[in-house]
């Protein structure tokens, strides 16, 4: 099957399932988180999305308080459904490191 005879299909998924869509697609590529960075100078060295300082645990965090996917994308105009499926998978590789995140940051 090409792209091209899968198209109509995609387009005909809903939000969540294209969400789920880009997850599967992100999860079968080599180091498909790519898109977050960790660098000890920003955000304190927290995981965040690739050439910004949102970090991930913040956009669980928004994600745990019930904010869609698309109100977050909403929130930060510059990220895109990519950047959250990096987020998300992300999160599902070190969810140890994101909780802590959270809840020092909620703490503060």
């Amino acid at each position: 099957m090409t792209l091209k005879e899968l198209e109509p299909q995609l387009l005909a998924l809903s939000a969540t399932e294209k969400n789920q869509a880009i997850q599967l697609i992100l999860n079968s590529l080599p180091n498909g988180w790519h898109g977050i960075e960790k660098n000890p100078g920003v955000c304190g060295g927290d995981a965040c999305i690739r050439s910004t300082r949102i970090p991930v645990w913040l956009l669980v965090s928004y994600h745990h308080q019930g904010l869609s996917d698309a109100k977050i994308l909403e929130a930060y105009p510059t990220l895109n459904a990519i950047d959250l499926a990096n987020a998300w998978m992300y999160t599902e590789i070190h969810p140890e490191e994101i909780t802590t995140a959270i809840k020092e940051n909620e703490a503060e």
